[in-house]
């Protein structure tokens, strides 16, 4: 089964649509709200497309994701760079995202971690949810410009520097995130 979150107009077919406005033939709820109207280890697949910018929990949000989520199931998320006017031109947008934004639930399990990423984890804010998941791929989508595309293979060769340093002069339009849920694993924090 799989969760097509904050769907709009976009109604996808083989998806349960979920949004707080009735599109026609979507199921409503609010997404603040929780708990959503799934039991536990329900959805293969979740993609959220344009929307976790917009709750006002996102600590909640996750961790409900996390819930209604199958061990292993994908998540898939779409959201506006912060830096960009597509975000904070947007007066409805409350949740900034970063490419770091999933680092305080990333589940690190036995990998070699960089200094960063091993000062991260062992300063993680997620307020001990248990909300785990393993990053399998993140990265910046520059433009919807044919004519800047190009610019996605070197801002996405290492992206944390490249927000670091040098998205405050050509900011990408979004950011891409695919998560694979962990559960029943180890807390996975890394010891300095």
């Amino acid at each position: 089964m799989k969760l097509n979150l904050g769907c709009g107009n976009d109604l996808k077919e083989g998806y349960v649509n979920l949004d707080i406005v009735d599109y026609g033939g979507n199921k409503i709820h609010d997404m603040n709200v929780v708990p959503y109207p799934f039991a536990d280890d329900t959805f293969d697949e979740i993609f959220c497309s344009h929307i976790l910018e917009h709750v006002e929990n996102f600590n909640r949000v996750i961790t409900e994701l996390h819930r209604i989520a199958k061990p292993d199931a994908a998540i898939i998320v779409y959201a506006p760079f912060f830096l960009n006017t597509k975000y904070f031109g947007d007066p409805d947008h409350k949740i900034p995202f970063s490419i770091r934004t999933f680092d305080n639930y990333e589940y690190v399990g036995d990998r070699k971690l960089k200094f960063y990423e091993k000062w991260k984890a062992n300063h993680r804010t997620n307020y001990e949810t248990g909300a785990q998941f393993e990053v399998v791929e993140k990265r910046f989508h520059t433009s919807n410009f044919g004519i800047l595309k190009w610019l996605d293979f070197f801002v996405n060769l290492e992206p944390v520097l490249y927000e670091r340093f040098l998205a405050g002069f050509f900011s990408p339009e979004e950011i891409y995130f695919k998560l694979r849920v962990v559960k029943n694993a180890d807390a996975g924090n890394v010891q300095a």
